[in-house]
């Protein structure tokens, strides 16, 4: 069996691993391709975790895993939970979670890409889902067209989520139309739902 996970941020290439190794049978080995240094170090601690031996090959900014159960590996019940572990993305209690910019945390902005794009992935697949998100600024992005997290919002949205963009957000950068998930609010909601919800958690 093989997995091409190139050009997958994490979580992505630890949860399809996840899922694929309960199905391989006895003797057979996992091929992971992949071509970002902190999905082959988040594999190699899952190879590790799963009693796999673990071989590597590298092909120019390409590596390919072989994961090789010694025995049975049981499935998990939520991989994209389990992959937290691996990957060093938090677990949210939070009813609300804030997002202020279409980046996660300061400094290099593609790795702040990367980062909030796995991180809603995480929210999107776990094994709870935060009762409200909130976008505004540049947070409104995400919620548009042309988002690379549009289709992990809207699995917020399918599980319960109530996902609100900022319509005054939305006017200033010109993509009210855009909209692709949720409802527009205004600041006045989001003040409310900020000062009356307990657990509210900003990106």
């Amino acid at each position: 069996m093989k997995i091409d996970a190139r050009n997958l941020t994490c979580p992505k290439p630890v949860v399809l691993t996840l899922e694929a190794l309960p199905k391989l049978a006895a003797g057979e080995s996992l091929e992971v391709v992949v071509n970002d240094s902190v999905a082959l170090g988040n594999l190699t601690r899952l190879a590790a975790e799963k009693n796999c031996d673990l071989t590597t090959t590298a092909n120019g900014d390409e590596t390919t895993l072989t994961l090789t159960p010694r025995g049975e590996v049981s499935a998990s019940e939520n991989a994209a939970s389990e992959a937290q572990a691996f990957c060093d993305l938090p677990a949210t209690g939070a009813s609300v979670i804030a997002v202020d910019s279409d980046t996660m945390g300061r400094g290099d902005e593609k790795l702040g890409h990367i980062l909030m794009k796995g991180l809603i992935y995480a929210l999107a697949h776990g094994e709870s889902v935060p009762k409200k998100m909130i976008f505004f600024n540049g947070g409104a992005h995400l919620t548009c067209e042309g988002s690379e997290s549009l289709e992990d919002i809207k699995e917020l949205e399918s599980r319960g989520t109530q996902i609100l963009t900022c319509g005054t957000c939305l006017d200033f950068y010109g993509i009210r139309e855009k909209l692709a998930v949720g409802g527009v609010t205004n600041l006045y909601e989001i003040a409310k739902v900020m000062a009356g919800e307990p657990g509210v958690t900003t990106l």
